[in-house]
């Protein structure tokens, strides 16, 4: 039996270590509500604005005043003065812009005679969310001006047009009004309806802070002992490895609820982000901190210096980042890298966090993820239990 004397013993000490601290205290109390801003305005909107953009008119026509007066009243570009050769190669990085539009000469008159031109786009290939996003903002802009002229002319026909439309058969009359209004779809968005991308990465930021802050604090503790040399006088104690772990690991949980209540606040107070069924959110992100605090023990067992515990919280968190999930949905990731990232705990606290708190959904589907993060701290910290004596010998 584990005596909670002895564990609050321990948790006490620890305690006294970080409160001693101030540089520790300025991490808990200063880093996550400064990292969820911080990470939160990053991520807040996912459509493109103010791209740095220019555009050559060589046709200076009225309709080419006209589509330009569309794609000006957007917000996606920030429009740059012209610079470079139109009729040649466009270079963007010298001009500083990430997208250029050429419109030809002649482009209005072949819209009248029924053979339209090309409008020439250059774009920065560079980042590639960005140009296939340019891209369709100017396919967007191109079909509402189409849109338009089209029901100009409609509205312009002679009335012979008219009379003679009306003498076509009643499938004809049909058809042809079908093939000239826009097909459309009706388009219904679940879960998220305003698509937003901070509601999507919101679990993300709060386990990466979470995880970032509680795997390199308790990296340090058995690391710390052993430079200073208590750890040995603990060794030799009859406290047993189970409760030197757990008092290790209660205060920093302790901690680490204080550090996800001010993220979760500054989420929902700054950013408009709802959580839903605070129950099973607390029970994802309990078992997600045990995990994480279970790693750092572990990290800090097998590290002899705390520059080498921070070094291997490094090395772990780095990948995690990465391949977890946390700001891009898993299936766009090879299957081979997909397999891996499901030995991440960070994967798992993600994909629970937005089924509870985007499908609204109950325990069964996240039974699997709970199942990971449970099994996952009974295995870290009764490694660490079990490494420590040894390790240290």
């Amino acid at each position: 039996m584990i005596s909670w004397n002895a564990v609050l013993a321990i948790a006490y000490k620890e305690f006294v270590h970080v409160w001693r601290d101030r540089r520790v205290m300025l991490l808990i109390i200063v880093l996550p509500p400064f990292f969820t801003f911080l990470f939160g305005h990053a991520f807040e909107n996912s459509s493109i604005r103010d791209i740095p953009a220019m555009y050559f008119d060589v046709d200076q026509s009225k309709e080419s005043r006209e589509f330009l007066d569309l794609i000006k009243a957007k917000d996606a570009f920030n429009w740059l003065p012209w610079s470079g050769d139109p009729n040649g190669r466009v270079e963007l990085f010298p001009a500083g812009v990430q997208a250029a539009i050429v419109i030809p000469g002649g482009w209005g008159r072949g819209l009248s005679d029924g053979e339209p031109l090309s409008i020439r786009a250059v774009l920065d290939g560079t980042d590639t969310n960005t140009a296939p996003s340019v891209q369709g903002v100017l396919q967007e802009t191109l079909g509402d001006y189409q849109s338009k002229r089209r029901d100009d002319l409609i509205e312009n026909l002679p009335d012979e047009v008219i009379d003679l439309g009306k003498q076509l058969s009643e499938g004809v009359r049909h058809e042809f009004a079908s093939m000239m209004t826009p097909w459309d779809v009706k388009i219904e968005t679940l879960y998220n309806p305003k698509l937003s991308f901070i509601d999507y990465v919101m679990p993300g930021i709060v386990g990466l802070i979470l995880q970032l802050l509680t795997v390199t604090l308790i990296a340090s503790t058995v690391t710390r002992e052993r430079e200073v040399g208590t750890l040995s006088q603990l060794l030799v104690t009859p406290l047993r490895q189970s409760e030197i772990v757990v008092g290790k690991v209660l205060p920093y949980l302790v901690i680490s609820m204080f550090l996800i209540a001010s993220t979760i606040a500054v989420g929902n107070l700054h950013f408009g982000v709802r959580f839903q069924q605070p129950l099973l959110l607390s029970l994802t992100c309990f078992l997600f901190l045990l995990f994480s605090l279970g790693l750092g023990l572990l990290i800090s067992v097998f590290s002899r210096t705390q520059t080498q515990a921070i070094q291997f919280s490094i090395f772990f968190l780095l990948p995690v980042m990465l391949l977890s999930g946390a700001f891009a949905p898993l299936n766009q990731l090879p299957r081979p890298v997909r397999l891996c990232s499901e030995l991440f705990p960070l994967t798992h606290f993600c994909r629970a966090f937005r089924n509870i708190n985007l499908h609204r959904a109950h325990i069964s589907p996240i039974a699997g993820d709970l199942l990971f993060l449970a099994i996952g701290t009974v295995v870290t910290c009764v490694g660490a239990a079990f490494l420590l004596r040894s390790v240290d010998e």
